[in-house]
């Protein structure tokens, strides 16, 4: 459905640039970069070192599960009238590499935040519970994907930060100074950030950790050492498991007596409910910053105040 959605909206663009005489609106000397970003750690992380100097704009709606997300023909002329567009990159966005293909702007600057860091391969852990559309046709046979999930180490972060603000001051040198200096003052507190996470970790009682839901933390617990046990991948489509799923989960809360079970944003958090009351532990988020809330995106929460909470919140975990 999604890529038959996708070409309509391809031919619908290609309509629309036909009928606009095939060229973009380019940005005159003085004028704002136009920067598209499809979800909201690239969104933010460009807000923190270019401010108002750029009119910023983010394809995922606030408050919507990213992947569920599908494209509109608005979207893509939103992309093709840009001057910087950064996307995650990965299976998920297949979708976008079709459209890019498409576009006439070829002034275009692009970035996929996978291309900055040092990718690892989404795991299925001990008792985790798996689509069958990540098997062969009797799901025996697993075909390794990489995590897409990249921003979710501060480290990697710091890395996502360089490239853009690369890419913008390339794009924009009258401003290069500036986004530069803005960069700096952020890495500072994501290398803060990473701090805090280490000696969370370095001075706790236990180094594994129980999600009631999805992991899309698989870069997060390879920096700093934790292991860890989930009802599903980061890039699950799934919302229920297996009752074998949620009786190894509720063993290993048992028998490790870890006193957290955590979940994330826009979860129905039922395995988690599940998993509390058949043991007693505490029931917290753990937020993977791929979409925040409306609330959150108009009071202007960023990905610092995010991951401090983890913070926090995994300090409890693993003390």
């Amino acid at each position: 459905m999604k890529r038959f959605l996708i070409v309509l909206i391809m031919i619908f663009l290609s309509v629309f640039v036909l009928s606009a005489g095939g060229s973009r609106n380019t940005t005159a000397v003085n004028e704002k970069l136009n920067v598209v970003a499809t979800i909201f750690p690239a969104y933010d992380f460009v807000r923190q070192i270019a401010g108002d100097r750029v009119n910023l704009t983010m394809l995922l709606p606030p408050g919507t599960e990213s992947h569920s997300f599908e494209p509109s023909p608005r979207d893509i002329i939103t992309i093709n009238n840009s001057d910087v567009f950064i996307y995650t990159g990965g299976d998920m966005d297949q979708w976008i590499n079709r459209i890019l293909r498409s576009l006439d702007n070829k002034q275009l600057k692009i970035l996929a935040m996978m291309d900055t860091v040092e990718l690892l391969m989404e795991e299925i852990a001990e008792g985790m519970d798996h689509d069958c559309d990540d098997y062969d046709d009797d799901c025996d046979h697993e075909i390794f994907h990489f995590d897409e999930h990249v921003w979710t180490s501060p480290r990697n972060s710091i890395l996502i930060v360089q490239a853009i603000t690369e890419l913008l001051s390339g794009a924009d040198p009258a401003n290069a100074t500036f986004y530069r200096q803005n960069a700096a003052a952020f890495i500072a507190e994501l290398r803060q950030l990473d701090a805090a996470f280490s000696a969370v970790v370095a001075g706790a009682r236990r180094s594994t950790i129980v999600f009631g839901d999805r992991f899309p933390f698989r870069y997060l617990a390879d920096n700093y050492g934790l292991s860890y046990h989930a009802a599903f991948s980061g890039c699950s489509t799934q919302t229920d498991t297996s009752p074998a799923t949620i009786a190894f989960l509720i063993n290993k809360v048992r028998d490790e007596r870890i006193p957290v079970v955590f979940y994330i944003e826009f979860s129905n958090e039922r395995i988690a409910d599940v998993i509390v009351e058949a043991t007693g532990a505490r029931k917290l988020l753990f937020h993977s910053v791929h979409n925040v809330t409306r609330q959150d995106f108009n009071s202007g929460i960023g990905y610092l105040e995010l991951m401090r909470r983890n913070v926090e919140n995994l300090r409890i975990a693993l003390h």
